[in-house]
């Protein structure tokens, strides 16, 4: 089922006397999302992300714009009657009622022609539970289940209706980092087998790029980017995406471009062939695109050496970086022969350098 929004808005009112200010939850969305991919709403905490998968389900209803499933204007049909399921971040179980009966609860509340029978109901709980890989604890109550285990609980109850769209709200954030990792490669494994098309919000954004087909960066309630993810790791439209990608996260400097070359502090980097006149401008270069050399065009003074196994991280200081500390990903066995002090020169990988404008963070192509 394909998702269309457009020009879609919600504002809060003011609360009280004292806050008289409203708030702009999510400002003139536009995206569609394809029939049977898993899209990931990202970005930080207020960002509008869970208000918008709260307008696609119907909990909320949009202040402006429209909702559509295929060619159907869902915006202001009840939730009951869009056909989509809804996991929540805190798994939202009956915790009188066992496995079975809290995947089989939504399907007792159906009525008239959708109204099914016993036989039926306990097929599709059994389908459900076989399918997230907990069809032998049908009989156990949530108390007695991890939290993965109960997270598996909430996706099969939500699939059991079958629906047209799901619709999963940070599902991960409540598990340990190894059953976070085990969770995420089944939602894959769901997605992919039941071809249901799949909304998925995180403010992680280490997860958010390894299940999702395609991913939406939002900021502040409006969009800044959409595409799939390597792509747009590869290629952020601005300084605050180009920062929310990556961990460990791009390095910043202070540049300018003066006739035709790109300096960070008194140091040459590179030619570029931008569009207007000299003028200071942000540099972003990812981890991994330093390259040690003793005749480096960066240079910096070595603070530590961080070994982690395949690769290491070097860390230096740069006059020049707005931020205390620069890392740079080179390979093991490199990273072991720096001293423990001194100076450190670096050769930069083109591709992984990246220009913004100083004032705005919009991006600059050379």
């Amino acid at each position: 089922m394909k998702i269309v929004l457009k020009n879609l808005s919600k504002i809060f009112p003011a609360m009280g006397k004292k806050n008289k200010d409203v708030v702009v939850a999510v400002d003139n969305l536009d995206i569609e999302i394809p029939d049977g991919k898993l899209v990931g709403l990202l970005g930080p905490s207020g960002c509008g992300k869970s208000t918008t998968l709260y307008m696609i389900s119907g909990l909320q209803k949009p202040t402006m714009g429209q909702v559509f499933f295929g060619d159907d204007d869902v915006t202001m049909l009840e939730p009951e009657h869009r056909g989509v399921g809804l996991v929540f971040q805190n798994y939202a179980l009956y915790p009188h009622l066992t496995v079975k009966q809290n995947i089989m609860f939504p399907l007792q509340n159906l009525k008239g022609a959708e109204k099914l029978s016993k036989e039926e109901m306990l097929r599709r709980a059994q389908e459900a539970a076989d399918l997230v890989q907990i069809g032998d604890l049908m009989e156990r109550k949530p108390s007695a289940l991890s939290g993965g285990q109960q997270q598996r609980v909430a996706i099969a109850r939500a699939l059991a209706k079958a629906p047209r769209v799901l619709l999963l709200d940070e599902p991960l954030s409540n598990l340990d980092a190894r059953l976070r990792l085990q969770t995420r490669e089944e939602i894959k494994r769901i997605q992919r087998e039941t071809g249901v098309t799949t909304v998925f919000v995180t403010h992680d954004q280490e997860e958010a790029m390894s299940i999702s087909d395609v991913i939406v960066v939002m900021k502040n309630g409006v969009m800044q980017q959409v595409g799939e993810p390597q792509k747009v790791y590869d290629d952020p439209g601005n300084l605050f995406v180009a920062q929310f990608l990556g961990t460990p996260p791009i390095n910043v400097f202070n540049g300018k471009i003066s006739g035709g070359d790109l300096y960070i502090g008194d140091e040459k980097i590179m030619e570029v062939h931008a569009e207007g006149a000299d003028r200071p401008v942000t540099v972003g270069i990812r981890p991994e695109g330093f390259i040690p050399s003793e005749e480096g065009v960066l240079s910096g003074k070595l603070r530590t050496v961080e070994v982690m196994g395949r690769d290491c991280s070097v860390v230096f200081t740069n006059e020049s970086s707005q931020k205390p500390s620069v890392r740079a990903i080179v390979d093991s066995d490199i990273g072991a022969r720096f001293d423990s002090t001194g100076l450190v020169r670096f050769n930069l990988k083109r591709n992984k350098v990246f220009l913004f404008e100083a004032e705005t963070g919009e991006r600059i192509r050379f």
